[in-house]
């Protein structure tokens, strides 16, 4: 089968297209032919061994991908072949056939596209997992949420509006500020690219704080890192929780005497450690994802569709920080 591969570390331009075996089923697996991928933060990182892991190469990036069951091993009850799946793997996606266990896979609903199902898991997977069981948010919580126009960031905007937080959408520009608007944001920050000085800093600081109130935030959810943190953890409420996602800016250092005058908490989001431990927990977060979804409550927005041999480019697109929404590959018609 096809893949779009990292032979060697390196950037997105590094990826091309060649040959994998073809995966066979066993007790409980189902194969599907993909149909779409869609490209996260991590796709950036792990072409460049800089992720949490390092799939021995050669391999394909891609962790959340859509398709149609190819084949069934012995015991898979639940799926059959030509079913409409989408589901979350670690890596892979942007290949033409993939290996899943049944239970990791979820029927796509008839009106959605492919596009649209592989575009949901991951990222509103990672923040109802954050805002409920890391951030234990609650109605009329006021949530900041940095890098708010990316696949995670409108996520959080969505989700928090659907559990009654107010939300204030942190982003770079007056395009992403809309993005975020038309995600229902009740107010919206646009902030300078760092890196910061000390002076830039405490003027974010102060902007975030504005916006914030008297009682700060409640929660903050941070896929950004880098300059931006220390400002947003400077507007967080007494006894808020600080939510960390994820790092395209780069790995903040805090300074922990911030934790102790507001009493707050600093809580790590590792959506795919928890979903491994907690399976039940995580299916009934995705159960209620999948309802949210259903009553328009939330809508992946797939801005740019990339064929398959241009997948690198929407993982450049990526890296660049430049993308608004969520990047799909269609790996086939």
């Amino acid at each position: 089968m096809r893949a779009l591969l990292s032979r060697a570390p390196g950037g997105p331009e590094t990826l091309e297209i060649g040959d994998l075996p073809d995966p066979t089923p066993s007790v409980g697996e189902v194969v599907i032919a993909v149909k779409a991928c869609a490209i996260n933060y991590p796709d950036v990182l792990v072409i460049e061994d800089k992720y949490q892991f390092k799939p021995p190469r050669p391999f394909a990036p891609g962790g959340e991908v859509s398709g149609v069951v190819d084949q069934v091993g012995e015991g898979v009850t639940r799926l059959k072949v030509g079913d409409r799946v989408m589901g979350n793997t670690g890596m892979g996606g942007l290949s033409e056939r993939l290996l899943f266990k049944e239970a990791a896979l979820y029927p796509i609903p008839d009106e959605r596209s492919f596009e649209e199902a592989a575009a949901l898991l991951l990222t509103y997977g990672t923040t109802i997992h954050a805002l409920i069981d890391r951030g234990h948010i609650k109605e009329g919580d006021n949530l900041l949420v940095l890098g708010a126009a990316g696949g995670v960031g409108l996520a959080a905007v969505e989700l928090g509006k659907a559990f009654g937080a107010r939300v204030v959408g942190a982003v770079s520009s007056e395009e992403k500020a809309q993005a975020v608007r038309d995600a229902g944001a009740d107010e919206v920050i646009i902030y300078d690219r760092g890196p910061f000085g000390k002076d830039e800093s405490k003027s974010l600081a102060e902007q975030f704080k504005d916006k914030g109130g008297k009682a700060g935030y409640q929660l903050i959810y941070d896929a950004v890192g880098g300059d931006y943190a220390e400002p947003a953890l400077r507007s967080i409420g007494w006894e808020g929780r600080y939510l960390v996602i994820g790092f395209p800016a780069g790995i903040p250092k805090l300074p922990l005497n911030l934790t102790l005058l507001k009493s707050c908490d600093v809580c790590g989001v590792f959506w795919g450690a928890f979903a491994a431990r907690d399976p039940e927990a995580n299916r009934a977060n995705i159960q209620r994802l999948f309802d949210l979804w259903k009553d328009g409550r939330i809508a992946p927005r797939v801005t740019e569709v990339f064929p398959f041999e241009r997948g690198g480019e929407a993982i450049a697109k990526m890296a660049a920080r430049a993308a608004i929404g969520k990047l799909v590959v269609r790996v086939a018609d």
